[in-house]
């Protein structure tokens, strides 16, 4: 079979995302702080610990720890998390304590415009966040999705 023929795909899911952080307790606080799960909070000895929390409704988690990633603490950029309404999820990260941007949007020049996107379309709207150390998170408001996604 050659690299151009067509074959059966697995499904991939993508379950983890691994995430830099300088203060584990600071950060397990402030992502539980949000509403997010806590799913797990185990050491190995003294130089291995890993929390992992899930955002409401996610399939996948957020890892963080000590001795998981030689990565620079708050050096994870453009994590995003989908929501169906903007508003609603940044009020509500914002009242567990996030500082979160005002709406905001792309011109046809790709430029950032204050906003959500004027014609209402998914894909359009975004808000930002960052965790203690600057993890970057960004919401994106999807409501409807594009055909083939679920």
């Amino acid at each position: 079979m050659t690299q151009n023929q067509s074959a059966a795909m697995p499904d991939f899911k993508l379950e983890v995302l691994i995430i830099p952080v300088s203060d584990v307790d600071r950060a397990k606080s402030f992502y539980v702080g949000l509403g997010w799960r806590l799913d797990a909070d185990f050491s190995v000895g003294p130089t291995f610990r890993v929390i992992q929390v899930t955002p409401p409704g996610s399939p996948a988690s957020v890892l963080f720890g000590r001795g998981m990633t030689a990565a620079a603490p708050g050096s994870a950029p453009g994590m995003y998390l989908v929501v169906s309404d903007i508003e609603p999820a940044r009020a509500a990260l914002i009242a567990r304590g996030a500082k979160v941007s005002e709406a905001f949007h792309f011109n046809e020049s790709r430029e950032r415009v204050p906003g959500p996107d004027p014609k209402g379309r998914s894909y359009s709207t975004f808000a930002s966040f960052s965790d203690p150390d600057g993890n970057a998170w960004t919401l994106q408001e999807i409501k409807t999705r594009l055909p083939g996604r679920v």
